[in-house]
C-alpha cells in the first residue's frame, strides 16, 4: 500500500478571502469503486488494528467501521476508563490521513473549534486561520463539558461538511468524521448536549465493562506500554472515500425501504417517548444498513441489516417521558422492543428475486 501524501496537521495552512486550499479545497472525482471484496479486506484490516487496542470488543467496533462506512459520526458515550477515547484514537490512526483532537472544556469557543480569521498587516487583508475541525477525522473529548455556544460550531460541520466564519463558507476534506465521546455519569460542570446536535450523530455506542478474560488478556498486551503507541495505518483518505462511495451502491429494495421508514416512524407513535426519531434518522438508518449489507459481502440490504443496526442508530435520539423515565424504561430497550413488534417484509431478503436481478443488470 502506499502511503498517503496528505499531511498530517494544518496549523501552517492560512485561507485569504479569496479563496481555499488545503483540506478544504475539492476533491479531484474519486476513482472507480473498490469491490465488495477489497471492502471486505481493508476493513478487516482496520478492525484487527483497532482490536489491538480495544480487546473483547468487536460488536462496538464494527459499529464504528459501519458509522465510518456510512458517512457519519460516532458518539462514545460510557462511565469513566472503559476505552472510549481509545477506540477514537485507535481508528483515527488505522487511517493515513489527518487527524486532529479537541479537548472540550468549558471555557472553549466556537473559534477554537472553526478557526479565526487573522488580519494581515503586510497584505492588509484578512486570512482565515483553520481550526482542528479541518481533517479528516476530528476526535471531541468530553463534548458534554464545552458549552452549547461551543457545541453548536459542529452543526454546520456534521450536517453541510463546511464551515462558515465571518460571512465566508470554507468545505471540509472528505472523508470527514467526527467521533466525541461523553461521560454520563460524572455530570458536575457538564452541558447536555441538544437534541439537535445528538441528531447529527449517525451512532451512539457504549463499550461497556470487559469480561474477565478480555480484561486479563488487556492487563497482559497492554500494562508494559501503550498499543497505540505501535498503532501503524493499515488505510488512507482516498481507500475510505472509494469505500464510502462503494457503500452507496448497496441495493436497497422498496419493501426494505418502506420497512426502515415503519421502523421510525414507528417510534412517533409510542406513548413512552416525548420525542421520536426525525426523518433524518430514517436516512441515517438506510445508510447504516448499507453498510452493515456491505460489511457482510452482500450487495443488497436484507432486513437483518436494518434491525442490527436500529439500537445504535435510533436510541439516542428519542426522548422518554417523565413516566418512561420513572419507570426506568431506557431507548434502547424501546427501539428493540419495536423491532420485534414492526412487521418484516415478506420476500425483501431474497437474492433471486426478480427485481433484484433487473436492477443489478441495469447497473
Amino acid at each position: 500500500m502506499t502511503p498517503s501524501t496528505q499531511p498530517t496537521a494544518l496549523s501552517g495552512q492560512t485561507y485569504g478571502r479569496g479563496g481555499s486550499g488545503g483540506a478544504g479545497a475539492p476533491h479531484a472525482p474519486a476513482r472507480p469503486a473498490e469491490s465488495l471484496d477489497e471492502l471486505h479486506e481493508i476493513t478487516q484490516r482496520i478492525a484487527a488494528n483497532v482490536e489491538r487496542v480495544l480487546v473483547g470488543k468487536p460488536e462496538v467496533v464494527r459499529t464504528a467501521l459501519v458509522t465510518l462506512l456510512s458517512g457519519g459520526h460516532l458518539l462514545v458515550e460510557d462511565v469513566p476508563g472503559v476505552g472510549k477515547t481509545s477506540l477514537a484514537k485507535a481508528l483515527a490512526r488505522s487511517i493515513d490521513c489527518t487527524v486532529s483532537r479537541i479537548q472540550f472544556t468549558p471555557d472553549l469557543l466556537p473559534s477554537d473549534i472553526t478557526g479565526v480569521s487573522i488580519y494581515n498587516r503586510h497584505d492588509g487583508d484578512f486570512e482565515f486561520r483553520p481550526g482542528p475541525v479541518f481533517a479528516n477525522i476530528v476526535v471531541g473529548d468530553e463534548i458534554n463539558r464545552a458549552s452549547p455556544k461551543t457545541q453548536s460550531a459542529l452543526l454546520e460541520c456534521m450536517e453541510e461538511h463546511q464551515v462558515t466564519v465571518d460571512g465566508q463558507t470554507y468545505p471540509l476534506g472528505r472523508p470527514f468524521m467526527v467521533i466525541a465521546t461523553q461521560n454520563p455519569v460524572e455530570m458536575e460542570g457538564t452541558y447536555a448536549l441538544p437534541e439537535a446536535q445528538r441528531d447529527r450523530f449517525t451512532a451512539r455506542v457504549s463499550i461497556g465493562y470487559p469480561d474477565p478474560q478480555a480484561e486479563l488478556a488487556m492487563v497482559d498486551e497492554h500494562a508494559g506500554e501503550d498499543p497505540l503507541t505501535a498503532l501503524r495505518p493499515v488505510s488512507d483518505a482516498e481507500q475510505v472515500r472509494r469505500l464510502v462511495a462503494a457503500v452507496r451502491h448497496v441495493i436497497i429494495s422498496p419493501e426494505v425501504r418502506r420497512y426502515a421508514v415503519d421502523l421510525v416512524a414507528a417510534t412517533r407513535r409510542m406513548p413512552e417517548l416525548r420525542l421520536g426519531a426525525s426523518p433524518r434518522s430514517t436516512l441515517h438508518l438506510v445508510r447504516a444498513a448499507r453498510a452493515q449489507a456491505a460489511l457482510a459481502g452482500r450487495d443488497f440490504v436484507v432486513p437483518d441489516d436494518v434491525q442490527a443496526v436500529a439500537p445504535p442508530v435510533l436510541a439516542h435520539r428519542l426522548v422518554l417521558t417523565a413516566e418512561a423515565q420513572a419507570a426506568r424504561r431506557s431507548p434502547l430497550d424501546l427501539v428493540r422492543m419495536l423491532v420485534q413488534r414492526v412487521p418484516v417484509p415478506q420476500g425483501a431478503a431474497d437474492p433471486t428475486s426478480e427485481w433484484l436481478n433487473t436492477f443489478r443488470r441495469a447497473r
